[in-house]
Formats: C-alpha cells, sequence, structure tokens
C-alpha cells in the first residue's frame, strides 16, 4: 500500500486505481479489492460495480460530465478528480462543484500530477485526500496546507472574501 494525505494526516491508501491500458483495456480486478473506476466504467456497469464485495468509487477526468454522476453521490464513499498535468486547473472547478452544488460530503480526493505546490489550493475548493505525484516526498507534503495564511477570494473552506471579512472585524 502507498501513503496518501487525507484529512491533513499521512494514510495509508487501500484503493486501486482502475485505468485503461495503452491498448485501451481495463485490468481484471480482484471483487474483494476496493476500486476506484473511471465515470466512463462506472455509467456502463454501475450495477456490477455495486453488487462486487469490495467497495467502488469513481475517478473524473478533468472534461468528465459531471451531472451524470449526481444521482450517485449519496452512494460513493469516494470521488476522485484525475489531473493529468500540473497546469490543467479544470479539477479546481470539479472539486468545488462537488462540495457546493452537488454537496458532496464523502472523500474528495485529487490524483494525477499533484504536487505540493497545490495542496491549499485543492483543500481551499474541497478537497480532502490528495495522492501526491510519484516520485514527490509525501512527508513534506504536509506543509503545502500552511503555504498562506489568508486569501482574499471566498472559497469552500473559507466562503467570505476578505474584504467581508476585514468589514466586520472593525
Amino acid at each position: 500500500m502507498r501513503n496518501i494525505i487525507k484529512d491533513g494526516q499521512i494514510a495509508q491508501d487501500s484503493w486501486q486505481v482502475l485505468r485503461a491500458d495503452a491498448e485501451g483495456q481495463y485490468p481484471a480486478v480482484a471483487a474483494d479489492v476496493d476500486v476506484i473506476v473511471p465515470l466512463s466504467q462506472w455509467l456502463a456497469g454501475k450495477a456490477t460495480w455495486q453488487a462486487r464485495a469490495g467497495k467502488t468509487a469513481v475517478w473524473l477526468a478533468p472534461d468528465d460530465d459531471l451531472h451524470l454522476l449526481a444521482d450517485d453521490l449519496a452512494t460513493l464513499p469516494l470521488v476522485a478528480v484525475d489531473f493529468p498535468a500540473f497546469t490543467d486547473g479544470r479539477g479546481y472547478s470539479l472539486g468545488r462543484l462537488l462540495r457546493e452544488r452537488y454537496s458532496y460530503a464523502g472523500e474528495l480526493r485529487a490524483m494525477g500530477d499533484v504536487w505540493v505546490d497545490l495542496l491549499h489550493y485543492l483543500w481551499q475548493v474541497g478537497f480532502n485526500a490528495f495522492e501526491i505525484k510519484d516520485g514527490k516526498a509525501v512527508d513534506g507534503a504536509l506543509a503545502g496546507y500552511d503555504t498562506f495564511t489568508e486569501r482574499y477570494q471566498s472559497t469552500h473552506r473559507e466562503p467570505v472574501p476578505l474584504f467581508r471579512r476585514r468589514v466586520t472585524s472593525l
């Protein structure tokens, strides 16, 4: 098992991420393994995934239609958002929409090209679990939560912008 950051602490990860190989084929997964499947696989075989002995979660690509998952969110223990490139910020919007528009209360995980530099921002929009990119130190990543002490804009965790907080504190 590898380590991830979850709720501000380093934790062991029991989930296996299901990804297609170079030929577009998905590997077989044992029925008792906790697995995170792509949205397309979830939609193609939802009943089969729900009937497994292991838990099933869904991961979203940046261009996936979140609305297609809306009816299933209450039953999913985890939703992961893939960040295929450090510079692709569409996952931030998916995370904030999941928390604020769809009221998703389960584990919201950032995976893919996730670096310590992103942790603070991902946390602010609602992510609570992070798979730090392979080759990057997970142990030092916890410092990413405290990158900034104040935020100007409103976020999921700080819904009142700074100028409103300053006015009420005077």
